[in-house]
C-alpha cells in the first residue's frame, strides 16, 4: 500500500515539473558599437543568460514602453544577467544618441547595453538570429523581448501586449539559471 502511494506521488511530481524552456535558434557571433563608443562583441556574453530587443530613440511608440521594461528588468532580475538593445535606426542612433537616451532609463552600464553599428549586422540579428523584422525602409520594428541562454541560444519570446512582460521573463530567467547550474 505505502509502496503504490509512493509511486502515485512520483508521478504527480513528475507531471508537476517544469519543462524546460524550449530553443528557438541560436544568436551568431556578432561585433557592434555599444552607446559608451566602445567595440562589443557578442563573446562578452557567453556564460550569461540575456534579454535582447530592438528599439530606437526617435521612437514615439512602444519604444520608451520596452526601454521601461527593461529598466525593469534591470531591477527585477539577477546581476549576472546581461540586457540588450539593439538599434534600428543606426543612421541616427550614434554611440551619444544612445547614451543620452540610455540615460533616460537609469541604465546600469556594467548589465544593459544599447548597441549599434553597421546596418548588414543588425539587420542579420534582428531578421536571420531573431526573426522579429529587419533593419531599413520605414522604421517598424518587432515589440517582443527575446531571452537568451548562457550559450547563446534563444529560448522564449514576450511581446508588450502579452500582459506583464517583467514578470514573466524574469521568471524565465530564473528558470535558465536554475538549468544552467
Amino acid at each position: 500500500m505505502m509502496r503504490a502511494f509512493l509511486c502515485v506521488f512520483c508521478l504527480i511530481l513528475a507531471g508537476c515539473a517544469q519543462r524546460p524552456l524550449p530553443v528557438l535558434g541560436d544568436v551568431p557571433v556578432f561585433q557592434l558599437t555599444d552607446h559608451l563608443g566602445r567595440t562589443f562583441s557578442s563573446s562578452a556574453l557567453a556564460g550569461h543568460v540575456w534579454v535582447a530587443d530592438f528599439v530606437f530613440t526617435n521612437c514615439e511608440g512602444p519604444c520608451p514602453r520596452m526601454s521601461s521594461h527593461m529598466h525593469g528588468l534591470q531591477n527585477k532580475t539577477d546581476a549576472a544577467v546581461r540586457l540588450i538593445s539593439f538599434t534600428v535606426d543606426p543612421a541616427r542612433d550614434t554611440p551619444q544618441a544612445l547614451a543620452d537616451y540610455a540615460k533616460k532609463f537609469g541604465n546600469d552600464s556594467n548589465r544593459w547595453l544599447f548597441l549599434t553599428g553597421d546596418v548588414a549586422t543588425l539587420n542579420m540579428l534582428d531578421q536571420d538570429a531573431f526573426k522579429l523584422g529587419s533593419i531599413g525602409g520605414p522604421i517598424e520594428h518587432s515589440t517582443r523581448f527575446a531571452l537568451v541562454d548562457r550559450k547563446g541560444r534563444i529560448r522564449g519570446y514576450y511581446g508588450i501586449s502579452d500582459g506583464d512582460p517583467v514578470g514573466k521573463i524574469s521568471h524565465d530567467v530564473a528558470k535558465l539559471e536554475r538549468e544552467s547550474s
